[in-house]
């Protein structure tokens, strides 16, 4: 297969461009009054007011709500109901409120399952740290807490500014000692913070799923249609040549939580001339498995933008397909 470059004074829209451009909803007087009840009164109380916020959001926020029902077509494989929808946007707020208990003590209120921890395990013997890849998917933070069970097992976030929003302050406020370390994105030595992380045996997570700014991405088929993922995170991984293990913390209602840890690439022996390669099989698998996580959990999926909207109209339907595309200029 030729990987094939699209001129970037050409390249389309990318859905990273989209997606930022989305303003940040919520206050900062909701996100205080969220983490006093959360804290102060418990969770059942907190979650007795997330029915409301997601009615709200659910009924005023039409542009999320349409593609929120693009997805769940594909993701479900029929025309979601109402109730579906709704389901999604539920979950996707009480994963936001479960993020103040998780910076405590996580095993105190939520009941979190896991597989892969033999493998992480393997991977935290060698001493040399690993690149964790996730999703707006679930909980990101819900892994990092997984991992508290295992003695020396350390986890750094690499995000961008978009990601550390109001919600990351708030959580920082309510829980110093608790919140997880942050490595900003979009800085200078940003890539020196990672490789000294990774030196020191620290496994360092990152969100794979969005376009972000001036970067390369590649097409991949996801749920039937081309869209666009980031290769930037994968290329570090190869650049450092550290193991790439894909994560997940899957919202399955309630208090109950699954944690997946499944290993993507290893390019500690990648040989150079390989590389490329390595870098387009690693991203179509972390793909592959974001899609079957897709369809066994849709409604943990928190994309609330047209996602296929970036993919070049080119490559519509070549479903099957996968190409590296040049975006540098068009995504921010």
């Amino acid at each position: 297969m030729t990987a094939r470059r699209a001129d970037s004074a050409s390249a389309p829209l990318a859905s990273g461009a989209q997606w930022t451009a989305e303003p940040e909803r919520g206050s900062g007087m909701l996100l205080r009054m969220m983490a006093f009840v959360a804290l102060r009164l418990g969770r059942p109380p907190a979650r007795a007011i997330l029915y409301f916020i997601a009615a709200y959001f659910f009924v005023f926020a039409p542009a999320a709500r349409r593609s929120a029902r693009e997805y769940l077509r594909r993701a479900l494989g029929r025309e979601p109901t109402a109730r579906d929808r709704l389901s999604q946007v539920f979950a996707f707020a009480a994963t936001i409120l479960d993020r103040f208990y998780l910076i405590r003590d996580p095993y105190a209120l939520l009941a979190i399952t896991a597989e892969g921890e033999d493998f992480m395990r393997a991977c935290m013997a060698r001493g040399r740290g690993a690149i964790l890849l996730g999703a707006h998917m679930g909980s990101f933070e819900i892994p990092s807490a997984a991992g508290r069970r295992q003695p020396g097992l350390r986890v750094a976030l690499a995000m961008y500014g978009h990601d550390t929003n109001r919600l990351a302050m708030e959580l920082l406020r309510a829980s110093p000692a608790g919140a997880p370390e942050i490595i900003p994105l979009g800085h200078l030595d940003a890539m020196l913070r990672i490789r000294d992380c990774l030196d020191e045996g620290k496994f360092v997570g990152m969100l794979a799923d969005r376009t972000v700014g001036d970067t390369h991405a590649q097409v991949v088929s996801f749920l039937g249609r081309p869209a666009l993922f980031p290769s930037g995170p994968m290329r570090v991984a190869a650049a450092l040549r550290r193991p790439v293990i894909f994560m997940t913390g899957l919202y399955r209602g309630g208090n109950r939580y699954h944690v997946v840890f499944r290993q993507l690439a290893d390019f500690s022996q990648c040989v150079p001339g390989e590389r490329e390669a390595a870098v387009r099989a690693a991203i179509e698998r972390y793909v592959a498995l974001l899609e079957q996580y897709c369809r066994s959990d849709p409604y943990n999926w928190f994309n609330f933008y047209d996602f296929w909207h970036g993919a070049p109209a080119s490559f519509a339907g070549e479903a099957r397909d996968s190409r590296t595309v040049d975006v540098r200029g068009v995504t921010g």
